[in-house]
């Protein structure tokens, strides 16, 4: 049995990711437009150009770590000594340097580069710790329900706390020069925790599955292999899926309230002299109700199974979603109501998916002898890169062909654009991830079988 501690410890490291991960999705693009000074187009060319070739960096990190041997095991090492490299070039992307446009345009394709390969250095090796803490697929629900609810309640505090960091630093200043200050000075308290929690993660969690094979294979071996385990490309295609869903729906929150709600126009929150905007309060919300769905997704799966429930939970997000776009900017309510009810929906959908790849690495070993953990994670890494690529991506050009000006009152064509990147896009994304989902063969009896079979071939070979 795997101690509170080490689960709690498991939790921190994506805690840390999510942390990130959600600034870049929620705030990055806004920040290119409305500080940075980039326009809508450039910046969404960039996130597709740059992640479409980052991505294949993902199987590398994969292949790396699952000849890493160290005295911490295969993974774990990655978590120690990239935790400050990603803390430090995090911060540098959300730095304003005082550049031209080409310059600026430049630095943010170096940065965010930078950024993206530091994070598949250490959340690959991260996700792929999963799948060696235990063999026992109850207790890799449990530590995968553990991840996500440590991801959203990361995602929860950086959304709702970032822009009061940013307006206390900026003095409440709309400068373009206080702004960029206020921004830079929010990242590094952000980078700061992200650094501390992967170092608790490092101390915290322990390896333990040894593989049936333990000796090296070759490169040409381990990609064959991948490419010839369906269930993975099933998973990624579904896991590509459900990011667009997310990333489309995180990037444009903040444009929705800004031009489409004008959320200026509404009284501010304040709580203990803080105060909180809508778009926060919106995002924020929906981590909340993320981590509802984190905890309905073990009982659920448990009853319906895992694809049932990862299909289900996709369909009535996609359903929701339509509706979302029929909203007023009155419909504050209705609004966020609605964003609870999609938000729980997804929530139930990433720890099935992140126990799935590890079902992969199982039914990968039973049928090759050869447990590429780490090759098959970076499925998790590379279809958020690529679901965020192209979310992001169509964010962009799709701004700027609505006829989009950063920062000025939008035109009607415009905030039409805009309403369909909170409903109708998101839904088409999720539409999609279910018609991957149903074709998933790895069940629960079928993984019970496998499993089986695994434990007798492990304790022959230790016999």
């Amino acid at each position: 049995m795997i101690k509170l501690t080490e689960k709690i410890g498991y939790g921190f490291g994506d805690m840390a990711s999510s942390m990130f991960w959600k600034l870049l999705g929620a705030y990055l693009m806004i920040f290119y437009t409305d500080v940075f000074g980039l326009p809508a187009a450039m910046v969404g060319t960039m996130f597709l150009v740059t992640r479409i070739g980052d991505s294949v960096f993902d199987p590398i990190v994969g292949v790396v770590a699952d000849r890493t041997s160290s005295r911490w095991g295969k993974f774990r090492p990655y978590l120690l000594y990239l935790a400050v490299p990603f803390a430090l070039i995090g911060v540098l992307t959300f730095y304003t340097p005082p550049f031209g446009n080409t310059g600026k345009l430049i630095y943010a394709y170096v940065t965010y580069s930078l950024m993206m390969m530091v994070y598949s250095g250490i959340n690959v090796p991260y996700a792929s710790l999963l799948g060696v803490m235990s063999p026992d697929p109850a207790e890799r629900n449990t530590l995968s329900t553990y991840r996500m609810m440590f991801a959203y309640l990361g995602s929860f505090i950086a959304l709702l706390l970032f822009m009061p960091m940013v307006n206390l630093f900026s003095g409440g200043s709309k400068e373009p020069a206080d702004q960029q200050w206020g921004w830079c000075m929010a990242v590094i308290v952000i980078a700061v925790m992200c650094a501390l929690l992967f170092f608790g993660c490092f101390a915290w969690t322990r390896e333990r599955v040894k593989p049936i094979n333990d000796k090296k294979t070759s490169l040409k071996t381990d990609v064959k292999d991948l490419f010839h385990n369906h269930p993975w490309w099933i998973l990624f295609g579904a896991g590509v899926g459900t990011l667009v869903f997310n990333s489309i729906r995180d990037g444009a929150a903040v444009y929705y309230f800004k031009y489409f709600v004008v959320e200026e126009e509404y009284q501010s929150i304040s709580l203990m002299g803080v105060s909180f905007v809508l778009s926060g309060l919106y995002l924020s919300i929906g981590q909340i109700a993320n981590i509802v769905g984190v905890i309905l997704a073990a009982p659920l799966s448990n009853r319906l199974g895992k694809k049932n429930t990862f299909a289900l939970g996709m369909l009535v997000a996609s359903v929701l979603s339509v509706i979302f776009f029929w909203f007023d900017k009155d419909d504050l309510v209705l609004i966020f109501v609605f964003q609870c009810l999609i938000s729980v929906c997804a929530g139930c959908i990433f720890p099935l998916l992140w126990s799935m790849y590890a079902d992969c690495a199982d039914f990968s070993e039973l049928n090759t002898g050869n447990r590429a953990t780490g090759l098959i994670f970076s499925a998790s890494s590379m279809s958020q890169k690529f679901g965020w690529a192209i979310g992001t991506a169509v964010t962009g050009l799709l701004l700027s062909f609505f006829g989009f000006q950063a920062n000025a009152v939008q035109t009607e064509e415009t905030i039409h654009g805009i309403k369909m990147f909170l409903s109708l896009l998101p839904a088409a994304a999720a539409f999609i991830s279910v018609l991957f989902i149903c074709f998933y063969p790895l069940g629960e009896q079928k993984m019970r079988g496998i499993m089986k079979e695994l434990n007798l071939k492990r304790n022959s070979e230790n016999v």
